[in-house]
């Protein structure tokens, strides 16, 4: 597996055509409130979304007040997210880099990692990544994560999905990797009458085990909620830390 692989590979107009659907304006909206409230951002906070995507948190976000920075791998995604910000009437810093080399230092008073945008790499990459957003925030700042909840997942576990859109037909085979905490996935994408395979890797967690990483890289608190802002539970399919240097 490359390096750009998550930027060439999984993360491209595919990607868009099949996840759009699922994510729509009020579904946003509610997500973008959440982070809002969870991270206790006032109006002119400077906000970093961590792999930003196609700009649906980070324009919602500028939209309440904040100063956002997008950073993302993929071109295609920035050229949809300032098509977005640009229909929205707000200004958006989008940036074309690799999360793995977060450029700043003491700049941002919140980072946002969203719909599990964290995980991809190999665990010493995944924790750089870590102490790379902290490096980025300032005094104070907090770091939210949104993503899998590893102890809610593993009991209802489904090997393998289908997404239909139309014709198009987007299949995922998966298998959980107890020895390295990673879902290993095969995926099929049959569109416009063409078949293309892939396969990646992204890390799963339960709560302690990212808190402590988080802790690890240098974080004074951290504290978790379920998916929906909520108390976390045994059988929440997703959590959320929020990490304060």
């Amino acid at each position: 597996m490359s390096d750009e692989w998550a930027a060439h590979e999984l993360f491209d107009e595919d990607y868009l055509h099949f996840y759009s659907p699922m994510l729509t304006d009020e579904v946003s909206d509610a997500q973008a409130a959440r982070i809002w409230n969870l991270l206790g951002v006032a109006e002119g906070a400077c906000v970093l979304d961590l792999a930003c995507g196609h700009g649906r948190i980070a324009n919602r976000l500028a939209q309440r007040g904040a100063v956002v920075t997008g950073l993302d791998a993929t071109a295609l995604f920035l050229d949809a997210a300032k098509r977005d910000a640009l229909n929205r009437q707000v200004t958006v810093e989008y940036v074309e880099g690799d999360m793995r080399a977060i450029p700043w230092v003491d700049r941002f008073d919140a980072v946002v990692s969203w719909f599990t945008a964290f995980g991809y790499f190999d665990d010493d990459q995944n924790r750089d990544m870590l102490t790379g957003i902290r490096r980025a925030l300032r005094p104070g700042g907090r770091f939210l994560v949104e993503l899998n909840h590893k102890d809610g997942m593993l009991p209802v576990w489904l090997p393998s999905s289908i997404q239909r859109i139309g014709g198009d037909v987007l299949i995922d085979e998966r298998v959980f990797d107890s020895l390295t905490g990673r879902v290993n996935t095969n995926r099929m994408i049959v569109r416009n009458g063409e078949v293309r395979h892939l396969s990646f890797f992204v890390r799963m967690f339960s709560f302690t085990e990212l808190r402590d990483w988080l802790l690890q890289a240098g974080f004074r608190t951290v504290t978790g909620f379920a998916g929906d802002g909520t108390a976390l539970t045994a059988t929440s399919r997703r959590m959320i830390l929020v990490a304060e240097k």
